[in-house]
């Protein structure tokens, strides 16, 4: 990987790019004239410079995304047909509700996907409340932290699934 496989997007004026790049995983890098504030970051294949900047800092944001896009490419969850939800060596069985709300978040895996988008995921036919879905993503939580995963909360936008940090890592966090 190299600049060339990284989208480079002007911002905020490609900021529906951003989105649908970052919904396709995307390595994104994004350009701010001086006083434009940076955006909060919604994954890991994101960072943004300066236009102006000097060539070492371009060269050090493009390898920084480059080693987040190989450690984060490298294990991906996968979910089956059967709602069998393999992760590394692991793995765990899940009700068919829960399949389908751990599928909406795998297909968007280290990214945010909102509650509207997870209600339509889980209840096709749109029969759930909204306790429906905080209890669903509660067990889908214990479900998943056997397999090293962890659904963490991002407040006013919705729930991000990502690999559960090794107990040696919170420490030093």
């Amino acid at each position: 990987m190299g600049l060339a496989d990284i989208a480079l997007l002007r911002w905020p004026e490609e900021a529906s790019r951003r989105e649908a790049l970052a919904a396709d995983r995307v390595p994104r890098l994004l350009l701010l004239d001086d006083g434009i504030s940076p955006p909060s970051a919604v994954d890991c294949l994101e960072d943004w410079v300066r236009v102006g900047a000097r060539e070492e800092e371009l060269r050090a944001r493009v390898a920084g995304i480059e080693r987040r896009a190989a450690a984060h490419h490298q294990n991906l969850p996968d979910i089956d047909d059967d709602g069998v939800l393999r992760f590394g060596a692991r793995w765990v069985s899940l009700p068919p509700v829960e399949a389908r709300l751990a599928r909406a978040l795998v297909e968007r895996f280290g990214a945010v996907v909102s509650r509207d988008a997870l209600s339509a995921a889980g209840w096709p036919a749109g029969t759930s409340g909204r306790n429906a879905l905080d209890v669903h993503i509660l067990r889908l939580r214990r479900r998943l932290s056997t397999a090293g995963l962890v659904i963490r909360t991002v407040r006013s936008r919705g729930y991000l699934l990502e690999q559960a940090r090794p107990p040696s890592l919170l420490a030093h966090a």
